[in-house]
């Protein structure tokens, strides 16, 4: 998968600020007045130099960052360059691919459908996609704790001693990883299971979901469910889940249930014609059909993981609408209790947590942090 490391600042900055605050109004239109929603002007100016500072090395090449508090706009500033080799300017309404912010939105979805009662969080994953039951499990060495799967002719395998569940999709504990290729770390377990994955369950945008959840079953879990924390596939697997559940396409389902009523008018799996002067370029991107790169041409697969394109208002506007308790100008995307329990977490305190020697704390699909704590060490 290609990242974008300014994408992923820039709308992360945007929700820890929401964070501070709780939202109290939904104008998010128009930059208000720093000083009286709480901020001073003259250091809100800081912000803009320091990212010019960052984007004349041209790594990042350009910034957008948004600032909002009490559901109210108040910092809204585009740096550097949409496209740095033909000088073309950022913009505050420029399109990224988000990358892993997808996960958030793909997590929201899924919660819709729980809310509904349509899908169940401790139903196991087969009973709505039968082709993953029964899979088998990466043995361990008793005396190392690592896989026995020195290569990949090799299969040791045991079986799952429960079925990984819609809840192990959303909070990455259900044994799935990444391949080698897509968003894997390479820090992360072992390499040659890494490598399985990256080798026979390929992401390619001209195949549907389906096809690419089909070719999960061949493979073996790295993890027993529930046992370990790591980043995974699982958030492609919950759109063919969201497929089946819904009888809609997962693009169309978030266009029409999530998009179109939080008015997030420049978000989704591709970047049409009209738009795409606002397209921000990524040097050195992989061609279609084995990468997110081209979002130009409507899409076939639709990563819940890693394939969304946005752009900082229309996140700002899906970040409002959690921290309004899931309702923003009165369209309801989530039931309060279920906002609420995105953002708690949910992993059991003897975790264990692959690649990472302090775990983090995480919900029904975000990551969670202290945004008193983050701020304060920003600062200091």
């Amino acid at each position: 998968m290609l990242y974008q490391r300014f994408t992923i600042l820039l709308t992360a900055l945007a929700a820890l600020t929401l964070l501070v605050d709780s939202a109290l109004a939904d104008d998010l239109q128009i930059v208000g007045d720093p000083d009286t929603l709480g901020f001073s002007a003259k250091r809100l100016a800081r912000i803009t130099s320091w990212f010019e500072t960052h984007t004349k090395t041209g790594d990042p090449s350009g910034f957008v960052v948004g600032i909002a508090r009490g559901g109210k706009l108040a910092y809204l500033q585009p740096t550097g360059f949409e496209d740095h080799d033909k000088k073309i300017p950022m913009r505050p309404d420029s399109i990224f691919r988000i990358g892993s912010m997808s996960k958030q939105i793909t997590s929201v979805a899924t919660m819709m459908l729980v809310d509904e009662g349509k899908l169940d969080l401790d139903a196991p994953v087969a009973q709505y996609l039968p082709g993953l039951k029964d899979m088998q499990v990466v043995k361990k060495d008793l005396a190392t704790g690592d896989p026995i799967l020195l290569d990949l002719a090799q299969k040791v395998f045991e079986p799952a001693r429960r079925a990984m569940t819609i809840r192990d999709l959303l909070r990455n504990t259900s044994g799935l990883v990444c391949g080698m290729g897509d968003y894997a770390d390479p820090g992360f377990g072992n390499a040659a299971v890494h490598l399985l994955y990256g080798a026979r369950a390929l992401f390619r945008r001209d195949k549907p979901i389906a096809s690419f959840v089909a070719s999960l079953g061949t493979l073996p879990l790295l993890h027993q469910p529930g046992e370990v924390w790591e980043y995974s596939i699982g958030y492609d697997v919950l759109g063919r889940v969201i497929e089946v559940v819904s009888g809609q396409p997962f693009d169309q389902f978030l266009q029409n249930r999530l998009f179109a009523p939080l008015g997030m008018v420049d978000t989704g799996f591709h970047v049409p014609e009209e738009k795409l002067a606002r397209l921000v370029a990524v040097p050195g991107a992989q061609p279609p059909p084995l990468s997110d790169g081209d979002v130009a041409t409507p899409q076939t697969f639709f990563s819940g993981g890693g394939g969304i394109v946005s752009t900082v208002p229309d996140f700002l506007r899906f970040c409002q609408m959690l921290l309004n308790g899931g309702e923003l100008d009165g369209a309801r995307i989530l039931k309060p209790e279920t906002a609420r329990l995105m953002m708690t977490n949910s992993l059991p305190p003897d975790i264990h947590l692959a690649g990472h020697e302090a775990g983090p704390a995480y919900g029904t699909g975000w990551r969670l942090a202290d945004a008193f704590g983050l701020a304060k060490k920003a600062a200091a």
